[in-house]
């Protein structure tokens, strides 16, 4: 029998266990006590010399009952040690009181000499209790429905499989949530081994988040959860055991060893190529870790047709190099030699040959041509099928690993232990009608006002640190203008012609940028995390998208607000000679930065590689470099000791945590460069190659890092990516438009197409005469005085008898009578570019929603699996209900019934079964 105390369904609900249960589950007969000093089982009573025992184990003492947590603390003698002794004393005390198993090693056995060790073990009766708590489903009945998912020409992906023992460890089996009272309905061959050492963990986490550390005397009832007293110093860890070392399998028989198997097959790079072993993954670490590297490497395989046609792209332009008519025309002494170009800034700046910008306009056809308009359609239909062949993908997932209705189970059975303790109201639930807490409205609603204004102080933090970067190009573009002009860099062969201001100045501005989005990362991150608790969520879940959306916000606005202006405004609002637009006005001397006659499109292809290659190798360095030399600094001494006394428990105590975010990071990380090579992937082709060599070296680091570097991870449940499946859908629609825009606007596609097919004076399909046509004229006696350039500063060859300069518009040129007015020329590409963007926008919207349409959100063979799975619950339960009561009623004196009982009214089984067929 059992008595629970508090609350059913997912709240409060630790389940005590009368001392006839708990002796019947102790395998050895040994007393548990809760008390460090008394809770263990001494050295002497079970007669084992420990010197001779094997340390690098995952069971007691006994060799027979696994460990399935860790507790560890020092005893400091510090003025609250008294304090943390009576919490531990009560806690574990309340642990053995729900029917966990403690064993306590003493600091002389470990290798600091102060630290303790409490090793938890979950009885099979604890762990079927809580299982039917938390509706864990378990196998009922082999699956027999075949698997005909044989792809044709399978033999070629032979070379990238694993071995099936390592894709499928285990068998495909029907499952149901488990009931404990009807334990017989499932098939159960040994009681050890029927919870997985994952489901163990999750388990026995759940019951140490809600155990209290009070007494039943007291009144403080937010005492309680293991997190609390790892925040409060009573405990300095708590966490599972990795089953055996990395590198060696365990010595163990019992001992799975998958941790091995995980590092043999996966985490070493030299097996990038293979696929992974998602279901062993899932296994080991649980569902959410599983389901991220599903999506990981799915992300990864879609991005290899991306990166072959955009790479098809690229070198599409440099085939065309030699066609680039109007690179010609910049480059030649004849055209490009004799075009004076008006001051690019005030005072500093001087009059310029176009031929300067020769090599700019070469380096900007690689990725402005024909094959950009291509490549940009291709990318938002790309991203469609990523999307809807992914929701396929995790639908199959859902249905194999047990996950289909999860989310319901999740929000009524795992409310976060933070909110059950802030929150001291209750109210009746009108699903459950059980008592629950909940936060009032104003409270919640005042909370969710001040996290709001948080977030938009911290974005306008932003905006206004890329103001200043906009600031720092128009101040120091003068100063390069000026400096280099006789910089002995010119007189490079090789390199000279490329180190110009606009470069310099892009480059730097880029760097400099790049240095703040991380240290503005660094400091908001902390941030949110505090916003976020201050709301007080209501589940794990609704706090990973509340903190999701907060850091996808803020890292939007962070990443990409540089590379939306330059793709959006730099270059737009210039004005023109004599009446120039200034950043912060006249005063400040800011001219607004004016684009290459070339066009912008190559310094934002320069933005978006410094950018996106500086944060995916920062990240790889951070993720990998930092946590080896913690853990390698950390296991010094230890690495002196012999193997047989550095146990199991120390070794993982070593190792790093892998916190409750972990996830969310690696998350944040890839939907960022998601962003980036679907909404600027028209400047940069190239973008989703460099994704997919990121991707095959993120999937290994972050397995080698998981498996050898990071204790292991408490399992837990996720049926989707969250929250991040409508940020990329919402990536998706907004990269189209911004897509259609760089093509239209950052892009000099549009007016050449406009120039061949309207404004060629030979009415010839090519391009010669487009660069005198782009390229209006102004009269230099018009230039005010405070904008000319500084004596001294303007070339040997500009004398007094240059009198006009070109700057890049459509303007009507002095003495005409609109002079300086744009011409119908700029009217006819601005409509141009405008009916480009709706048309592309319309094509592509059309092709994505007809895609979406046509592909199912669940396969067809899914589907049918889960209703026949759902008919053999009701049919099997039925049948299971039928015998036990004709067994209970034979034992009846009364025999005077034969009819056969129906529990189930027969309604529901034949619409289920209609619902099935």
């Amino acid at each position: 029998m059992h008595r629970i105390t508090g609350r059913g369904g997912g709240g409060d609900n630790l389940i005590e266990m009368s001392p006839a249960e708990s002796f019947n589950d102790d395998i050895n007969g040994y007393q548990q006590h809760g008390s460090s000093s008394t809770g263990s089982l001494q050295q002497g009573q079970l007669g084992i010399d420990k010197q001779h025992q094997s340390k690098d184990s995952v069971f007691f003492r006994d060799g027979l009952r696994r460990i399935d947590f860790v507790l560890s603390y020092v005893d400091d003698k510090d003025k609250d040690e008294a304090k943390k002794q009576e919490r531990r004393k009560v806690y574990e005390s309340n642990l053995t009181k729900v029917g966990l198993q403690l064993e306590t090693e003493d600091k002389s056995e470990s290798q600091d000499g102060k630290t303790y060790f409490v090793k938890v073990h979950a009885p099979w009766e604890v762990l079927a209790t809580y299982a039917d708590v938390l509706k864990i489903k378990v196998p009922f009945k082999i699956n027999d429905i075949p698997d005909n998912t044989e792809m044709p020409m399978n033999w070629l992906s032979t070379p990238f499989r694993l071995p099936e023992h390592i894709m499928h460890p285990e068998s495909d089996y029907f499952t149901a949530p488990f009931n404990k009272s009807k334990s017989d309905f499932f098939l159960i061959d040994n009681k050890d081994t029927f919870f997985p050492p994952s489901t163990r963990n999750r388990i026995v986490f759940y019951i140490l988040s809600r155990c209290s550390y009070f007494r039943d005397e007291c009144t403080d009832k937010d005492k309680k959860g293991i997190k609390r007293l790892l925040n409060n110093g009573t405990y300095t860890a708590a966490f599972p055991l990795h089953d055996c070392r990395y590198w060696i399998k365990s010595r163990d028989a019992n001992c799975e060893s998958e941790r091995n198997t995980l590092h043999k097959h996966w985490a070493r790079f030299f097996c990038f190529f293979k696929e992974q072993p998602l279901n062993l993954i899932r296994k080991y670490y649980g569902e959410k870790i599983g389901i991220y590297f599903a999506w990981l490497g799915f992300y990864t395989e879609m991005l290899l047709f991306a990166a072959i046609v955009g790479t098809i792209c690229f070198i599409y332009g440099f085939l065309t190099y030699d066609d680039n008519e109007w690179s010609k025309e910049i480059c030649s002494a004849e055209i490009g030699g004799q075009i004076i170009m008006c001051p690019l800034c005030d005072k500093k700046c001087s009059y310029w040959k176009l031929n300067t910008t020769c090599n700019s306009s070469w380096q900007s056809h690689l990725f402005d041509n024909v094959g950009t308009v291509f490549f940009a359609i291709f990318m938002g239909i790309w991203v469609t099928l990523f999307l809807e062949f992914w929701k396929r993908r995790q639908a199959r997932l859902e249905y194999e690993w047990d996950l289909v209705d999860f989310e319901e189970e999740q929000q009524q059975l795992q409310l976060r232990p933070e909110y059950e303790t802030k929150c001291t109201k209750t109210k009746m639930n009108r699903i459950t009608q059980e008592m629950e807490p909940y936060l009032p409205i104003t409270s919640k609603y005042a909370r969710l006002c001040l996290s709001g204004a948080t977030v938009v102080f911290w974005i306008s933090l932003i905006i206004a640190c890329i103001i200043g970067v906009i600031a720092y190009r128009l101040a120091v573009y003068a100063a390069f203008a000026s400096i280099m002009k006789d910089s002995p860099t010119n007189k490079l062969e090789v390199v000279g012609p490329y180190i110009t201001p606009q470069l310099a100045t892009s480059v730097t501005a880029s760097c400099i940028n790049f240095v703040i989005i991380m240290i503005l990362n660094l400091m908001y991150e902390k941030v949110a995390v505090w916003i976020t608790d201050m709301e007080i969520p209501k589940t794990h879940l609704e706090y990973e998208n509340k903190l999701t959306v907060k850091m996808f916000l803020f890292q939007f606005v962070n990443y990409y607000s540089s590379c939306f202006y330059v793709a959006f405004f730099k270059g737009k609002f210039v004005g023109y000679p004599g009446n120039y637009a200034y950043m912060f006005g006249k005063w400040s001397n800011l001219r607004n930065e004016e684009c290459d006659p070339g066009g912008c499109l190559i310094e934002l292809t320069t933005q978006l590689v410094i950018v996106m290659t500086g944060k995916q190798v920062w990240g790889n360095i951070q993720e990998a470099l930092v946590p080896w030399l913690m853990n390698w600094w950390g296991s010094r001494k230890a690495r002196n000791q012999p193997e047989s006394l550095y146990s199991r428990w120390e070794q993982d105590h070593d190792l790093q945590v892998f916190g409750p975010l972990g996830l969310f990071y690696e998350y944040l990380e890839m939907v960022i460069q998601f962003g980036f090579i679907t909404l600027f992937v028209a400047s940069f082709p190239l973008a989703p190659l460099l994704a997919l060599i990121n991707n095959i070296i993120e999937i290994r680091v972050d397995s080698w890092k998981l498996t050898t570097q990071f204790r292991r991870p408490v399992a837990s449940k996720a049926h989707s990516i969250g929250a991040w499946e409508e940020i990329l859908s919402g990536i998706a629609v907004l990269s189209v438009v911004t897509n259609a825009f760089i093509v239209a606007f950052t892009s000099d596609m549009i007016p050449r197409l406009v120039y061949m097919y309207a404004y060629n004076p030979e009415h010839e399909m090519n391009m010669k005469g487009y660069i005198n046509n782009s390229l209006s004229i102004f009269n230099i006696s018009a230039i005010p005085p405070e904008s000319r350039p500084e004596d001294g500063e303007n070339p040997a060859w500009f004398n007094s008898s240059i009198n006009t300069c070109r700057y890049r518009d459509y303007r009507y040129p002095p003495g005409h009578e609109k002079q300086y007015y744009h011409t119908m020329q700029f009217w006819h590409i601005l409509a141009a570019k405008l009916a480009f963007i709706i048309i592309m926008e319309h094509v592509v919207f059309m092709v994505k929603f007809f895609v979406a349409w046509m592909i199912p959100d669940v396969p067809s063979d899914v589907r049918a699996r889960v209703k026949r799975e759902r008919y053999l619950v009701q049919e099997y339960l039925h049948n299971y209900e039928v015998e036990k009561l004709k067994i209970q009623l034979s034992h009846h004196d009364n025999n005077e019934c034969t009819c056969e009982p129906m529990i189930y009214p027969s309604l529901p089984r034949h619409e289920v079964l209609s619902e099935c067929l």
